[in-house]
């Protein structure tokens, strides 16, 4: 039910709201069906709603297209549902919509005002938590409470698998100091035209004209990230975007930060990040040219972490930082720089004390799962198994449904 739908933010579903467009006029007849499955009718006025619904989720794919696959999909899973005498409470059902709309950090009172202020008619929400709920339960009916059984040598060899590959992105980015009540007015009289945009040409010259970052000569634009090395808030918003748009304002210690998605590709998978060690030497002056060409020396004297304590001789202990944190502990502007980085590698894309002083940050290593962690849980591994043999069963079904089903779309 909730494959394309990633979970809202309050924030971010008030900007998805203030830039949804006005739903398109039908050019027949709102009654008039879409599409017709064997006695079941999809009408032109749901289908529009449904888009509604998706603009307003911020789907990826939220075309004529996918909303009308959509609705053809469930009336198959709703028609199932009665095959198996399956029926929905109206306590489930409003549970269904009340946990939905707690993604979003929203009752369930004030999502439906959200909804309707943006023009779709709660009903649309009703009938689509109604047919994730059935077919739920049809898949539960069929496929559930033990009947798909999963060999224990097919879970050893899971075990002993190599990783999945992991995602990785090239992406653009635009950083807005926010580190003035000035600054910050002036970010946030800037994010809606930022977040808008849709056009590669259009976000290099916004990161060009507007943004902080070292990477604005390029246009914003930035090397491969891999997905994990991303905090979690900001790899979330990046994993609902198609190529060419962009994240809502992301707040990051004194800027704001935005993101243009270019291409998703993946990588050979690596053990989950424990930890960072990095290190962090501060240099007076900010980004003045005797600052900078401080860090360049530093740069070239330095390949590791442990060469900056040369460097540091003699000066103030303050001067100097080196730390080892869990990700979620590291600030969140020092863990997007240390996220570009291999270990040995540096960057000055930071400031300190209102720009006075430059940050010469150094990722020191990026620890993974130790090798010492305890045995992998086989039962855990075999519900991961026997989940994802379920899901494949439910999709070979729907695939039998419409099959059987008499299809017309108009």
């Amino acid at each position: 039910m909730t494959a394309f739908c990633p979970p809202l933010r309050t924030a971010c579903l008030a900007l998805a709201l203030a830039a949804a467009p006005l739903l398109p006029a039908a050019a027949q007849s709102l009654f008039a069906p879409a599409a017709t499955i064997d006695e079941r009718v999809v009408t032109e006025f749901e289908l529009q709603q449904r888009i509604g619904l998706l603009e307003l989720f911020n789907a990826p794919d939220r075309d004529r297209e996918t909303a009308l696959d959509a609705l053809i999909r469930e009336r198959l899973q709703l028609e199932a549902a009665k095959r198996e005498g399956i029926a929905i409470t109206d306590e489930e059902l409003v549970e269904g919509m009340t946990e939905f709309a707690g993604r979003a950090e929203l009752t369930l009172e004030a999502f439906l005002d959200v909804i309707e202020q943006a023009g779709v008619d709660p009903a649309t929400y009703t009938d689509f938590i109604r047919a994730g709920i059935a077919w739920r339960k049809v898949i539960r009916a069929r496929f559930g409470e033990g009947r798909v059984e999963i060999a224990p040598d097919e879970i050893e060899r899971a075990a002993d698998a190599p990783p999945r590959p992991e995602l990785q992105f090239l992406l653009n980015e635009i950083i807005l100091p926010a580190n003035t009540p000035q600054a910050l007015a002036r970010a946030e009289g800037l994010s809606e035209e930022i977040a808008a945009i849709t056009d590669e040409g259009a976000f290099r010259q916004a990161a060009r004209s507007y943004s902080a970052s070292t990477s604005r000569a390029r246009g914003g634009a930035i090397d491969w990230l891999p997905a994990a090395n991303l905090p979690a808030p900001i790899r979330e918003q990046i994993l609902s975007l198609a190529p060419g748009e962009v994240t809502q304002p992301i707040s990051i210690p004194n800027a704001v930060a935005f993101f243009q998605l270019r291409e998703v590709g993946e990588i050979a998978a690596r053990p989950e990040v424990t930890a960072l060690e990095y290190a962090a030497l501060y240099i007076p002056g900010g980004r003045s040219p005797a600052a900078l060409a401080e860090a360049a020396r530093v740069d070239a004297a330095a390949d590791t972490c442990d060469d900056l304590y040369g460097i540091a001789k003699g000066l103030p202990p303050e001067r100097l930082q080196r730390d080892t944190l869990p990700p979620a502990q590291v600030p969140a502007d020092v863990a997007l720089e240390l996220a570009k980085l291999d270990p040995g590698e540096a960057s000055v894309g930071l400031t300190r004390a209102g720009g006075q002083t430059l940050v010469f940050l150094m990722l020191c290593d990026r620890s993974y799962r130790p090798v010492d962690a305890p045995e992998p849980d086989l039962s855990e591994i075999a519900r991961e198994l026997t989940n994802a043999r379920v899901s494949d069963l439910a999709g070979n079904y729907l695939d039998e449904l419409a099959a059987n089903a008499t299809i017309v779309v108009k």
